[in-house]
């Protein structure tokens, strides 16, 4: 594993599967090392060039490779070998790389970005092989590839006149974010939904606390709870007595929650009181009498079965007082 760790590119396999990309990162380092000259015809390198390239190259290669090529010396003539035997991946990966530029589709990926890449590999492998990919080309070939549902897209991108594939690729990538987005607003909220609320929950069990946490400080929740407030008195819907002993008083919270428009302003605000359901003391209620249709009583009765323990006791024969 110490050796792995000095390669900087992958060693050649004795089979070749790598060798188009490996001949590609052993001519780059080779120029950047200035050992380039070492591995052409009838170059004039010094010994001591010859022999770094050499070291670079069997380095380079795989152990088996190093064996059969124990006794070469020569950069240019290891090089040359390795090209005699394994030039001929080229005729075997050619025809594979282009039937699957044949075959290749915008509507077989998910993203627009899976398909860049697959796009951009696939050119790679094919510009290893000597064929040359250009930016028309690959226009041609994304503009080709459109679903046939989306003609009349592909017909617009055409007008743009694009010179370079980077530039309808961006196209296409902010269009897919675009889309994505809107998709992703639809779910949360259809068309003609209603408002969206903000709701803030303040705690007010203590009176010295009226000015609870969730409002901010904010005029129109102020209002809207001094609002609410006045007209629980008001309207004697609630009065402030002594607790008497032995009674635990139901705990309560104002819930403040602002409601908007389309356009996401704020038009209203609402304040309201709400009690603790779990403080709150068992009431017993002897009998319900209801009033209606065989069908609307049905109902009631279900329901309130499922919310309290009460029994039926079927039609009413007599009763007092009504």
């Amino acid at each position: 594993m110490s050796n792995l760790t000095k390669l900087e590119f992958v060693a050649l396999d004795i089979s070749g599967k790598n060798y188009l990309s490996w001949i590609l990162n052993t001519r780059i380092h080779l120029d950047a090392m200035g050992l380039g000259d070492t591995i052409k015809e009838d170059n004039d390198a010094s010994l001591q060039d010859k022999a770094k390239a050499m070291i670079f190259l069997r380095r380079h290669i795989s152990e088996e490779l190093k064996t059969e090529y124990l006794t070469e010396r020569d950069p240019l003539c290891l090089w040359n070998n390795l090209k005699e035997r394994y030039d001929h991946q080229k005729t075997v990966i050619l025809p594979k790389a282009r039937a699957y530029w044949q075959l290749l589709r915008l509507q077989d990926f998910k993203t627009v970005a899976e398909y860049n890449s697959a796009l951009f590999k696939i050119s790679s492998t094919l510009k290893l092989c000597g064929d040359t990919i250009t930016d028309e080309l690959l226009l041609e070939k994304t503009f080709t590839i459109f679903h046939a549902s989306n003609v009349l897209l592909q017909q617009q991108y055409r007008e743009r006149r694009f010179k370079k594939y980077s530039e309808l690729i961006s196209c296409l990538l902010v269009a897919e974010q675009n889309n994505e987005l809107l998709l992703r607003n639809h779910q949360s909220r259809p068309t003609r939904s209603t408002p969206i609320f903000e709701t803030y929950v303040a705690s007010s069990r203590s009176r010295g606390r009226g000015h609870g946490r969730g409002r901010g400080g904010r005029n129109g929740h102020n209002n809207e709870y001094g609002r609410s407030k006045n007209n629980y008195h008001n309207n004697d819907y609630a009065c402030v007595v002594q607790t008497p002993e032995g009674v635990n008083p139901v705990g309560y919270k104002w819930v403040f929650v602002r409601k908007r428009n389309e356009k996401n302003e704020i038009v209203r605000y609402k304040a309201r009181l709400v009690a603790q359901g779990f403080s709150q003391r068992p009431v017993y209620v002897d009998d319900l009498n209801f009033v209606g249709t065989l069908d609307k009583i049905e109902k009631s009765t279900t329901y309130l079965k499922k919310e309290f323990e009460m029994k039926d006791l079927r039609k009413t024969k007599l009763c007092l007082g009504l």
